[in-house]
């Protein structure tokens, strides 16, 4: 069969193709701004722009055409409303003018997901859910990706954001952050809040804010981006390791766009040949917010005996990753 994904949470419009569970295609197109942040009005205004170009470009380098695809996946949820709407309403009328089987995913069980296929001997992981809106440590359980611990506050990519900001840095944030961190010689103390499996950025953020305002040369800002990777990032790890430990599990599977830190990536792998486990790092292609992960997931849904309405293909912007009942597993 031939599956079309299509993902739209938040700053990225992405079209993929699969045949099966092989990746044909996964290309897309995202919103950036050399100042600030995601008006979510403006990255929806993106997607309408770019959405014909970037479907037809994921059909044209699987070589398919749009008549032969046979399911048809889109991110339901959860994202920003005025994206989830824009991939939404493709993936209806594209269901509809070619009379094929429409099926919503979950952005965040889709990260999982494309994970255990990409990595093929991660078969049962933890998986550490780091990206913009979304900071989980998730762990499959009776039936359900169960959330074991979770950001607060704000999600870390977001946080990146927000500090890349003060910074002058653009959006998105994160790579440049990562290339500042490489330079940054001197480490400076940040508030480290972790509680039970939770962690917590606020205090972190009004105290680089506050030190931002007193002072701001390329020094300071190579420090804070080290010092920020360190901190947030051990802080992850030791949620991963406890996770790890309390659920019995021995494999951590990195996910999300944050995920691509080279940085997070190293102090995972160490964590977990101390323990005894094995960490897995996907192609980045898989770990920022892309079309193939929700084909894939629509897909195993699919083959699970889900099906959808139109009427059921209604956005879910809260939908919770324990939300969705795992009957694929």
């Amino acid at each position: 069969m031939i599956i079309l994904g299509i993902e739209t949470t938040a700053h990225t419009f992405g079209a993929a193709v699969l045949k099966d569970r092989t990746v044909l295609s996964n290309v897309w197109d995202s919103y950036s701004h050399p100042e600030r942040g995601m008006i979510p009005a403006e990255v929806a205004a993106h997607h309408v722009a770019v959405c014909d170009v970037v479907i037809r470009q994921a059909l044209e380098k699987a070589e398919k055409k749009s008549k032969d695809v046979g399911l048809v996946a889109f991110s339901q949820g959860p994202g920003i409303g005025n994206c989830l709407r824009v991939g939404a309403t493709a993936a209806r009328a594209f269901a509809v003018h070619h009379k094929i089987p429409i099926i919503g995913v979950n952005h965040c069980i889709a990260h999982l997901e494309i994970g255990r296929l990409i990595a093929k001997e991660c078969t049962d992981p933890v998986l550490l859910y780091a990206s913009g809106a979304n900071t989980q440590v998730i762990a499959y359980d009776c039936g359900k990706y169960r959330v074991f611990g979770e950001t607060l506050d704000m999600g870390v990519g977001n946080f990146l954001d927000q500090v890349g900001r003060l910074m002058g840095l653009g959006f998105p944030a994160g790579p440049k952050i990562e290339e500042h961190a490489r330079l940054g010689k001197k480490y400076i103390p940040l508030p480290y809040v972790v509680k039970g499996m939770d962690v917590s950025f606020g205090g972190m953020y009004t105290k680089i804010m506050h030190m931002l305002k007193e002072e701001h040369d390329e020094e300071l800002v190579n420090s804070l981006c080290y010092s920020m990777q360190e901190t947030i990032f051990a802080m992850l790890v030791e949620v991963s390791e406890r996770a790890l430990a309390h659920v019995g599990k021995k494999e951590l599977l990195l996910g999300g766009g944050v995920a691509c830190n080279k940085r997070l990536q190293e102090m995972c792998a160490i964590m977990c040949k101390e323990r005894g486990a094995r960490s897995f790092a996907l192609p980045n292609q898989f770990n920022v917010d892309n079309a193939a992960m929700i084909a894939h997931l629509g897909k195993i849904m699919y083959d699970a005996g889900v099906r959808m309405t139109i009427p059921e293909t209604a956005i879910r912007p809260y939908e919770r990753t324990d939300d969705v009942d795992v009957v694929w597993r």
